[in-house]
């Protein structure tokens, strides 16, 4: 290929290259938020925190997180993807990188509240991104791809966090993952533009996406003539919150994340009150995590191929959706063993199917929604899912405190809800996601 007038040379699938970089955005993220739950054993100790102490840190962590969503979402819609989230990432690499300041509790809640303000940008600001740069048949592989950022991260960290931590102590283990914040926004900055501007993609590529975007426009336009009052401004949050499939967008993440972070956040916790020391537990630790990785990658590609085979773009998402909620009930069965190849077996069953179930869940706004409010929708989901976070968590910190005399059974009630909630959010979604007359005036995409 030619170069361009600057001596730079296009690059063929040049969106594959975008979604590494949004997946490298959600790998440090990702490591940046484990390190307290990775070191939360050590810093109890030190510090004297109960349970409840603990589940009120990460609660901060989660507030800022359930109000981020929405403005972040908010955020990238209106200042645009790569401005938006290089205000996001660089907030939260500066958090973390000042956090070895805190000296007790109420300045780690105080960091980890402007972490977690932080961190909120990336999924709605990756959503964004994809529904800018890929056409629907590969935006859940996409989106797969991004995602599984979050279970590689979790799976790394604790070789990067743990072994930080043990040589050089505190200050390292939480200022280095900011510094990898800092270094990916230096090429962020220097990569990403939307389709139509970036120097560097191909003439093909570029015709292949303006065509994507041209049918959706299409598709509106028709939708306008039949008698709609679809505009091109932004939809108001009222507006999107009366169409069902805005709730069904948002229960999908409500109904699923908060297992999956109960998990990354307490997990080291969890396998302690099993009588499981970390060193001889650490494969349990990881393992999930990259189980929860083959979930994403495997779902986006089993639905992208049913696409491809005639199936709707809405029957495709709802199969593994089905798949999703069914699976996370074998988190249930742990409560009857401490066995740690029996629970390693478990969570990454469990963690496998939760994230087939959580790729759908984050391609959804890029299904049903135009380009104007996707990342709005993708926000407000990531809101639903702190909330209900928060509520587990404060169910872990108290519950735990109040079982501590049951030993190995602590977390028995968390784990049974743990298995009962996706599947309920499963239902809630089938019923909700479906085509009604706002997908008939345009306001929605036909799925």
């Amino acid at each position: 290929m030619p170069p361009d007038a600057t001596g730079r040379r296009p690059i063929p699938s040049l969106r594959w290259w975008i979604v590494a970089l949004l997946f490298a955005s959600t790998v440090i993220n990702y490591v940046d938020r484990q390190t307290l739950s990775l070191l939360a054993p050590f810093l109890k100790h030190e510090h004297n925190w109960s349970n409840t102490d603990y589940a009120n840190i990460v609660v901060a962590f989660r507030v800022a997180y359930a109000i981020g969503q929405t403005l972040c979402g908010r955020l990238m819609d209106r200042v645009g993807t790569k401005r938006g989230l290089t205000i996001t990432v660089l907030w939260y690499s500066i958090a973390s990188i000042f956090t070895p300041l805190a000296r007790g509790f109420r300045s780690f809640l105080g960091f980890r509240f402007l972490l977690g303000a932080g961190e909120s940008g990336n999924w709605p600001g990756a959503a964004k991104a994809v529904s800018e740069w890929f056409p629907k048949q590969e935006r859940a592989l996409a989106t797969a791809l991004y995602d599984s950022g979050s279970s590689i991260g979790g799976a790394i960290a604790p070789f990067i966090i743990l072994p930080l931590y043990l040589r050089w102590g505190v200050k390292p283990a939480f200022a280095i993952p900011g510094v990898l914040g800092i270094l990916w926004l230096i090429v962020w900055r220097n990569f990403y533009y939307a389709p139509q501007d970036h120097p560097r993609i191909t003439t093909a590529e570029r015709e292949m996406l303006l065509h994507s975007a041209a049918s959706d426009t299409l598709a509106k336009e028709t939708a306008t003539q039949n008698g709609s009052s679809v505009t091109q401004e932004r939809p108001h949050i009222r507006d999107l919150l009366k169409l069902p499939q805005t709730w069904g967008a948002i229960i999908a993440r409500t109904f699923t994340d908060p297992v999956f972070f109960f998990i990354a956040d307490w997990f080291p916790i969890y396998l302690v009150a099993k009588g499981i020391t970390l060193q001889s537990g650490l494969i349990a630790i990881w393992i999930p995590f990259v189980a929860a990785d083959l979930g994403n990658l495997s779902a986006g590609a089993a639905s992208g191929y049913l696409i491809r085979g005639g199936w709707s773009v809405g029957r495709a998402r709802k199969a593994l959706v089905i798949f999703g909620g069914l699976g996370c009930t074998l988190l249930i069965p742990t409560v009857f063993t401490v066995n740690l190849l029996a629970l390693t077996i478990l969570f990454a069953l469990a963690t496998f199917c939760y994230a087939a179930f959580t790729t759908m869940a984050n391609v959804l706004p890029t299904d049903l929604f135009h380009a104007n409010s996707v990342a709005t929708v993708s926000g407000l989901g990531g809101t639903g899912a702190a909330i209900g976070t928060i509520i587990v968590f404060e169910l872990a910190g108290h519950i735990s405190d109040a079982r501590i005399a049951t030993g190995t059974h602590l977390f028995d009630p968390l784990m049974i809800l743990s298995g009962l909630i996706p599947f309920t959010g499963m239902l809630l979604v089938l019923l909700l996601v479906r085509n009604t007359r706002a997908t008939a005036s345009g306001l929605v995409r036909k799925i």
